[in-house]
Protein backbone atom coordinates (compact mmCIF):
# COMPACT_ATOMS: atom_id res chain seq x y z
CA UNK A 1 0.00 0.00 0.00
CA UNK A 2 1.29 3.45 -0.95
CA UNK A 3 -0.02 5.94 1.58
CA UNK A 4 -0.06 9.72 1.45
CA UNK A 5 -0.59 11.97 4.48
CA UNK A 6 -1.20 15.68 3.96
CA UNK A 7 -0.65 18.51 6.44
CA UNK A 8 -0.28 21.73 4.51
CA UNK A 9 0.25 24.44 7.11
CA UNK A 10 2.99 25.24 9.61
CA UNK A 11 6.03 23.70 11.33
CA UNK A 12 4.21 22.93 14.57
CA UNK A 13 1.18 21.49 12.79
CA UNK A 14 3.38 19.00 10.94
CA UNK A 15 5.08 17.94 14.19
CA UNK A 16 1.68 17.30 15.78
CA UNK A 17 0.76 15.08 12.80
CA UNK A 18 3.72 12.82 13.61
CA UNK A 19 1.93 10.23 15.75
CA UNK A 20 -0.77 9.74 13.09
CA UNK A 21 1.91 9.43 10.41
CA UNK A 22 3.61 6.69 12.42
CA UNK A 23 0.26 4.90 12.71
CA UNK A 24 -0.05 4.94 8.92
CA UNK A 25 3.58 3.88 8.48
CA UNK A 26 3.00 0.79 10.65
CA UNK A 27 0.58 -0.62 8.04
CA UNK A 28 1.66 0.95 4.75
CA UNK A 29 4.54 -0.05 2.51
CA UNK A 30 5.53 3.58 1.95
CA UNK A 31 4.39 6.93 3.35
CA UNK A 32 4.66 10.21 1.47
CA UNK A 33 4.03 13.42 3.39
CA UNK A 34 2.52 16.27 1.39
CA UNK A 35 3.23 19.52 3.23
CA UNK A 36 3.68 23.23 2.67
CA UNK A 37 7.00 25.09 2.64
CA UNK A 38 6.64 26.22 6.27
CA UNK A 39 6.09 22.65 7.40
CA UNK A 40 8.84 21.05 5.31
CA UNK A 41 11.64 21.51 7.89
CA UNK A 42 9.50 19.64 10.43
CA UNK A 43 8.60 16.94 7.90
CA UNK A 44 12.29 16.09 7.51
CA UNK A 45 12.48 15.33 11.24
CA UNK A 46 9.61 12.83 11.41
CA UNK A 47 9.99 9.06 11.76
CA UNK A 48 7.92 7.00 9.34
CA UNK A 49 8.16 9.38 6.39
CA UNK A 50 9.68 7.86 3.24
CA UNK A 51 9.22 10.78 0.88
CA UNK A 52 8.19 14.44 1.10
CA UNK A 53 6.25 16.50 -1.41
CA UNK A 54 6.30 20.25 -0.79
CA UNK A 55 3.51 22.35 -2.27
CA UNK A 56 2.38 25.85 -1.39
CA UNK A 57 -1.40 25.46 -1.42
CA UNK A 58 -3.36 28.58 -2.44
CA UNK A 59 -5.92 28.07 0.37
CA UNK A 60 -3.37 27.96 3.23
CA UNK A 61 -1.68 30.80 5.10
CA UNK A 62 -2.05 34.57 5.09
CA UNK A 63 0.08 35.15 1.97
CA UNK A 64 -1.00 32.28 -0.29
CA UNK A 65 0.23 32.07 -3.86
CA UNK A 66 -2.15 32.69 -6.76
CA UNK A 67 -3.89 29.66 -8.19
CA UNK A 68 -1.79 28.28 -11.02
CA UNK A 69 -3.12 25.60 -13.31
CA UNK A 70 0.36 24.40 -14.17
CA UNK A 71 1.36 23.97 -10.53
CA UNK A 72 -1.84 22.09 -9.77
CA UNK A 73 -1.43 19.78 -12.76
CA UNK A 74 2.19 19.09 -11.81
CA UNK A 75 1.15 18.12 -8.30
CA UNK A 76 -1.61 15.84 -9.61
CA UNK A 77 0.86 14.15 -11.95
CA UNK A 78 3.43 13.71 -9.15
CA UNK A 79 1.17 12.13 -6.52
CA UNK A 80 1.40 8.33 -6.48
CA UNK A 81 -0.71 6.81 -3.71
CA UNK A 82 -3.51 4.34 -3.13
CA UNK A 83 -4.65 5.73 0.23
CA UNK A 84 -4.61 9.22 1.69
CA UNK A 85 -5.21 10.83 5.06
CA UNK A 86 -5.97 14.57 4.92
CA UNK A 87 -5.06 16.19 8.23
CA UNK A 88 -6.42 19.66 8.97
CA UNK A 89 -7.07 21.86 11.98
CA UNK A 90 -10.58 22.08 13.37
CA UNK A 91 -11.34 25.26 11.39
CA UNK A 92 -10.00 24.06 8.02
CA UNK A 93 -11.74 22.21 5.21
CA UNK A 94 -10.04 19.12 3.74
CA UNK A 95 -12.11 19.21 0.57
CA UNK A 96 -9.83 21.24 -1.75
CA UNK A 97 -7.02 18.81 -0.98
CA UNK A 98 -9.32 15.82 -1.37
CA UNK A 99 -10.40 17.03 -4.82
CA UNK A 100 -6.79 17.16 -6.01
CA UNK A 101 -6.06 13.74 -4.55
CA UNK A 102 -9.10 12.28 -6.29
CA UNK A 103 -7.95 13.81 -9.58
CA UNK A 104 -4.53 12.24 -8.93
CA UNK A 105 -6.20 8.81 -8.81
CA UNK A 106 -6.08 8.16 -5.07
CA UNK A 107 -8.67 5.44 -4.43
CA UNK A 108 -9.26 5.87 -0.68
CA UNK A 109 -9.33 9.26 1.09
CA UNK A 110 -10.17 9.96 4.73
CA UNK A 111 -10.56 13.32 6.48
CA UNK A 112 -12.42 15.17 9.20
CA UNK A 113 -15.15 17.14 7.48
CA UNK A 114 -18.20 19.02 8.69
CA UNK A 115 -19.05 19.92 5.09
CA UNK A 116 -20.81 17.40 2.86
CA UNK A 117 -17.99 15.81 0.83
CA UNK A 118 -19.94 14.26 -2.02
CA UNK A 119 -17.67 11.70 -3.68
CA UNK A 120 -14.45 13.31 -2.43
CA UNK A 121 -14.11 11.26 0.77
CA UNK A 122 -14.44 7.57 1.50
CA UNK A 123 -14.26 8.18 5.24
CA UNK A 124 -15.96 11.36 6.44
CA UNK A 125 -14.96 11.53 10.09
CA UNK A 126 -16.18 13.98 12.74
CA UNK A 127 -13.53 15.01 15.23
CA UNK A 128 -14.30 15.17 18.93
CA UNK A 129 -15.13 18.80 19.79
CA UNK A 130 -12.37 19.34 22.37
CA UNK A 131 -9.69 16.96 21.09
CA UNK A 132 -6.06 18.00 21.04
CA UNK A 133 -4.64 18.16 17.50
CA UNK A 134 -2.53 15.05 18.16
CA UNK A 135 -5.55 13.07 19.39
CA UNK A 136 -7.79 14.29 16.56
CA UNK A 137 -5.27 13.12 13.95
CA UNK A 138 -4.89 9.75 15.67
CA UNK A 139 -8.67 9.35 15.85
CA UNK A 140 -8.96 10.01 12.12
CA UNK A 141 -6.14 7.58 11.36
CA UNK A 142 -7.88 4.86 13.38
CA UNK A 143 -11.19 5.52 11.58
CA UNK A 144 -9.32 5.07 8.30
CA UNK A 145 -7.89 1.70 9.40
CA UNK A 146 -4.61 2.83 10.95
CA UNK A 147 -4.76 2.36 14.73
CA UNK A 148 -2.05 3.90 16.89
CA UNK A 149 1.16 1.88 16.71
CA UNK A 150 2.85 3.27 19.85
CA UNK A 151 2.28 5.67 22.75
CA UNK A 152 0.99 8.39 20.41
CA UNK A 153 3.38 11.11 21.58
CA UNK A 154 5.10 13.56 19.22
CA UNK A 155 8.56 12.35 18.29
CA UNK A 156 11.40 13.26 15.93
CA UNK A 157 14.44 11.46 14.57
CA UNK A 158 17.46 11.58 16.91
CA UNK A 159 18.84 15.14 16.78
CA UNK A 160 22.52 16.00 16.39
CA UNK A 161 24.79 16.69 19.35
CA UNK A 162 24.69 20.45 19.92
CA UNK A 163 26.95 20.74 22.97
CA UNK A 164 29.36 22.71 20.82
CA UNK A 165 26.68 25.38 20.44
CA UNK A 166 25.19 25.39 23.92
CA UNK A 167 28.06 24.49 26.19
CA UNK A 168 27.50 22.02 29.02
CA UNK A 169 24.18 21.08 30.54
CA UNK A 170 22.14 21.97 32.51
CA UNK A 171 20.58 25.00 30.89
CA UNK A 172 17.15 26.52 30.22
CA UNK A 173 16.05 27.56 26.73
CA UNK A 174 14.11 30.79 26.26
CA UNK A 175 12.55 31.15 22.80
CA UNK A 176 10.99 34.64 22.61
CA UNK A 177 9.73 34.75 19.02
CA UNK A 178 6.45 33.64 17.46
CA UNK A 179 5.19 33.78 13.88
CA UNK A 180 1.90 35.22 15.16
CA UNK A 181 2.48 38.48 17.13
CA UNK A 182 -0.55 37.92 19.37
CA UNK A 183 1.05 34.74 20.70
CA UNK A 184 4.37 36.35 21.72
CA UNK A 185 5.39 37.53 25.19
CA UNK A 186 6.79 41.06 24.99
CA UNK A 187 10.55 41.47 24.45
CA UNK A 188 10.89 43.38 27.73
CA UNK A 189 9.23 40.57 29.68
CA UNK A 190 11.46 38.01 27.92
CA UNK A 191 14.58 40.01 28.78
CA UNK A 192 13.45 40.21 32.41
CA UNK A 193 12.96 36.45 32.44
CA UNK A 194 16.47 35.85 31.05
CA UNK A 195 17.92 38.09 33.75
CA UNK A 196 15.90 36.56 36.59
CA UNK A 197 16.56 32.97 35.46
CA UNK A 198 20.28 33.74 35.40
CA UNK A 199 20.06 35.37 38.84
CA UNK A 200 18.38 32.19 40.11
CA UNK A 201 21.42 30.19 39.02
CA UNK A 202 20.29 28.87 35.63
CA UNK A 203 22.34 28.94 32.45
CA UNK A 204 20.03 30.49 29.86
CA UNK A 205 20.18 29.84 26.11
CA UNK A 206 18.08 32.10 23.86
CA UNK A 207 16.99 30.68 20.49
CA UNK A 208 15.37 32.18 17.42
CA UNK A 209 15.33 32.16 13.65
CA UNK A 210 17.54 34.05 11.24
CA UNK A 211 15.07 36.93 11.13
CA UNK A 212 14.94 37.21 14.92
CA UNK A 213 18.57 38.06 15.69
CA UNK A 214 17.76 41.56 16.98
CA UNK A 215 15.12 40.09 19.29
CA UNK A 216 17.31 37.30 20.63
CA UNK A 217 20.25 39.67 21.16
CA UNK A 218 18.05 42.04 23.15
CA UNK A 219 16.53 39.25 25.23
CA UNK A 220 19.87 37.56 25.95
CA UNK A 221 21.66 40.79 26.90
CA UNK A 222 24.61 39.96 29.11
CA UNK A 223 22.70 37.27 31.02
CA UNK A 224 22.28 34.52 28.42
CA UNK A 225 23.84 32.79 25.44
CA UNK A 226 22.36 34.10 22.19
CA UNK A 227 21.87 31.42 19.52
CA UNK A 228 19.57 33.53 17.34
CA UNK A 229 19.90 32.50 13.69
CA UNK A 230 22.41 29.76 14.45
CA UNK A 231 20.17 26.69 14.41
CA UNK A 232 18.26 24.92 11.68
CA UNK A 233 15.37 22.65 12.62
CA UNK A 234 17.55 19.63 13.46
CA UNK A 235 20.04 21.71 15.46
CA UNK A 236 17.21 23.40 17.33
CA UNK A 237 15.85 19.95 18.23
CA UNK A 238 19.27 19.11 19.68
CA UNK A 239 19.41 22.33 21.69
CA UNK A 240 15.92 21.75 23.07
CA UNK A 241 16.67 18.11 23.85
CA UNK A 242 19.57 19.14 26.08
CA UNK A 243 17.53 21.68 28.06
CA UNK A 244 16.07 21.10 31.49
CA UNK A 245 13.06 23.17 30.45
CA UNK A 246 11.96 25.34 27.53
CA UNK A 247 10.15 28.67 27.91
CA UNK A 248 8.22 29.69 24.80
CA UNK A 249 4.89 30.78 23.43
CA UNK A 250 2.39 28.77 21.43
CA UNK A 251 4.71 28.29 18.49
CA UNK A 252 6.60 25.54 16.68
CA UNK A 253 9.48 25.21 19.18
CA UNK A 254 6.98 24.37 21.94
CA UNK A 255 5.93 21.30 19.96
CA UNK A 256 9.52 20.52 19.00
CA UNK A 257 10.48 20.60 22.70
CA UNK A 258 7.67 18.16 23.44
CA UNK A 259 8.82 15.93 20.57
CA UNK A 260 12.29 15.61 22.15
CA UNK A 261 10.80 15.02 25.62
CA UNK A 262 11.67 18.35 27.26
CA UNK A 263 9.22 20.00 29.73
CA UNK A 264 7.69 23.28 28.53
CA UNK A 265 6.71 26.50 30.25
CA UNK A 266 4.04 27.57 27.79
CA UNK A 267 3.26 31.28 27.55
CA UNK A 268 -0.07 30.60 25.94
CA UNK A 269 -2.21 33.39 24.47
CA UNK A 270 -5.81 32.13 24.34
CA UNK A 271 -6.49 33.33 20.78
CA UNK A 272 -6.65 29.61 20.03
CA UNK A 273 -7.72 27.06 22.66
CA UNK A 274 -5.00 25.50 24.80
CA UNK A 275 -6.91 22.24 24.95
CA UNK A 276 -6.14 21.77 21.24
CA UNK A 277 -2.68 23.32 20.99
CA UNK A 278 -0.84 22.98 24.32
CA UNK A 279 2.44 21.03 24.50
CA UNK A 280 1.52 17.35 24.26
CA UNK A 281 3.04 14.34 25.96
CA UNK A 282 5.45 16.13 28.33
CA UNK A 283 5.11 17.94 31.68
CA UNK A 284 4.15 21.57 31.11
CA UNK A 285 3.04 24.69 32.95
CA UNK A 286 0.52 26.89 31.16
CA UNK A 287 0.91 30.62 31.85
CA UNK A 288 -1.38 33.36 30.59
CA UNK A 289 -4.99 34.38 31.17
CA UNK A 290 -7.01 31.76 29.31
CA UNK A 291 -10.25 33.73 29.91
CA UNK A 292 -8.98 37.00 28.43
CA UNK A 293 -11.27 38.91 26.01
CA UNK A 294 -9.24 37.67 23.02
CA UNK A 295 -10.01 34.01 23.83
CA UNK A 296 -10.97 32.01 20.75
CA UNK A 297 -10.64 35.01 18.42
CA UNK A 298 -7.77 33.52 16.33
CA UNK A 299 -6.42 37.08 16.21
CA UNK A 300 -2.94 37.55 14.81
CA UNK A 301 -2.48 40.98 16.35
CA UNK A 302 -3.57 41.42 19.96
CA UNK A 303 -7.00 43.12 19.95
CA UNK A 304 -6.68 44.27 23.59
CA UNK A 305 -4.40 47.22 24.49
CA UNK A 306 -1.40 46.14 26.54
CA UNK A 307 -1.57 42.48 25.58
CA UNK A 308 -2.84 41.61 29.09
CA UNK A 309 -3.36 37.87 28.49
CA UNK A 310 0.43 37.41 28.41
CA UNK A 311 2.04 40.56 29.78
CA UNK A 312 0.40 40.08 33.16
CA UNK A 313 2.73 37.06 33.41
CA UNK A 314 5.90 38.09 35.24
CA UNK A 315 9.49 36.90 35.08
CA UNK A 316 9.01 35.63 38.64
CA UNK A 317 6.12 33.45 37.39
CA UNK A 318 8.40 31.96 34.73
CA UNK A 319 11.25 31.27 37.17
CA UNK A 320 8.82 29.48 39.50
CA UNK A 321 7.40 27.44 36.62
CA UNK A 322 10.87 26.44 35.37
CA UNK A 323 11.96 25.35 38.83
CA UNK A 324 8.74 23.40 39.35
CA UNK A 325 9.27 21.45 36.12
CA UNK A 326 12.97 20.88 36.68
CA UNK A 327 12.32 19.81 40.28
CA UNK A 328 9.75 17.26 39.12
CA UNK A 329 12.21 15.88 36.56
CA UNK A 330 15.08 15.56 39.05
Amino acid sequence: MKALVTRLDSFGDVLLAGPAIRAVAARADTVTLLCGPRGAPAARLLPGVDDILVWDAPWVGLTPPPVGRGEVELLIDTIDADTALVLTSFHQSPLPTALLLRLAGVDFIAADSEDYPGSLLDVRHHRAPHAHEVEAALDLAEAAGFPAADDGRPRVLPPPDTAGLTGPEPYVVLHPGASVPARAWSPDRCAEAARDLAAAGHRVVVTGGAGERDLTSYVAGSHALDLGGRTGAAELAGVLAGAGAVVTGNTGPAHLAAAVGTPVVSLFAPVVPAERWRPYGVPYVLLGDQDAPCAGSRARECPVPGHPCLDTVTAHDVVNAVEKLMGEAA
